[in-house]
This record gives structure tokens, C-alpha cells and sequence, in this order.
């Protein structure tokens, strides 16, 4: 479903089959990600991810063009009252249209589908340390004091 938002231009949206190779593109300035050969095992991957009603790509598209994306996962949860909770990743915004408000905006539909699926809480981790990316998160409504993360990388 498309949500229009302050700028008429900019829409967010739910990914669909046609965005894999535009959204790879963008995930490019992501942690200097390489676009992989589309083959078979990625396109089934794409389409797992799609069919899965808890896993959400989001992407904010200007003029028709995918300028911003983040990931929202569901989590189903035995504690809290079997509450889910949400996990935010891969938020991206293309390098020439950064400081417009797109990511916030981004953000801000994860939050909403977040709630509307019951969800108690929602987690954003990033690997980034810049004061800027730190502070834009904190803007954003999270904080990094009632949480420490931890990663094993496998």
C-alpha cells in the first residue's frame, strides 16, 4: 500500500518483485555492498522475503526513483504479555538525497505498522559511530541507554 507523504513526489511503499535490482543499487552505499549476479537462489530469496508477512521492505521513492529504504521485522514473542516486538535494519538513504526527511519518514511507517502489529517495542542497532547518525536515531525517537547490543559475527 502506497502512504503519500509531506512531499507529494516522495511515496512509501511496501517493495515488490520489480524493485530487487533498483534496491540492490541503493544497497550499494550500504557498508560498500557489491549488486550480486541476480540468479536463481537470489530471486528465490526475493520472493521468501516478499511472501513473508512479518519481514518488510520499505522504500520511499521520489519521482518514481527508490531514494530510501529500511527493513521491518516482526517478531513473534512468548514474554510480554506474547507481545511482539519489532527489529529496524538496512536504513538507507541515497547519498544525493540525504537531509531531505526521507529515512524519518521511512521510519516513522515502520513505527506505524509496528503498532498496528501490537508490537511492544521496536530496536534499531547501527554499526555507525558518526555523531550525526547517532543523533539523527535519537531524533528519530530511540535511545541508546536502556539497551547494549551485542554481535557475534558467524
Amino acid at each position: 500500500m502506497d502512504k503519500r507523504v509531506s512531499n507529494d513526489k516522495f511515496v512509501i511503499r511496501e517493495a515488490n518483485k520489480q524493485d530487487l535490482t533498483e534496491l540492490l543499487k541503493l544497497y550499494t552505499q550500504l557498508h560498500n555492498n557489491t549488486i550480486p549476479e541476480i540468479k536463481e537462489e537470489l530471486m528465490v530469496l526475493w520472493i521468501r522475503i516478499l511472501e513473508d508477512k512479518d519481514h518488510h521492505i520499505l522504500i520511499g521513492t521520489l519521482d518514481r526513483k527508490i531514494v530510501s529504504s529500511c527493513v521491518l521485522i516482526i517478531i513473534p514473542n512468548l514474554t510480554h504479555n506474547q507481545q511482539p516486538y519489532a527489529l529496524i535494519e538496512n536504513v538507507i538513504t541515497d547519498e544525493n538525497n540525504r537531509s531531505q526527511g526521507f529515512a524519518t519518514q521511512l521510519l516513522e511507517h515502520a513505527k506505524d505498522i509496528a503498532i498496528k502489529a501490537n508490537c511492544y517495542k521496536l530496536m534499531l542497532m547501527t554499526g555507525s559511530k558518526k555523531d550525526s547518525t547517532l543523533s539523527f536515531y535519537e531524533k528519530a525517537g530511540y535511545n541508546r541507554e536502556d539497551k547494549t547490543a551485542f554481535i557475534q559475527w558467524i
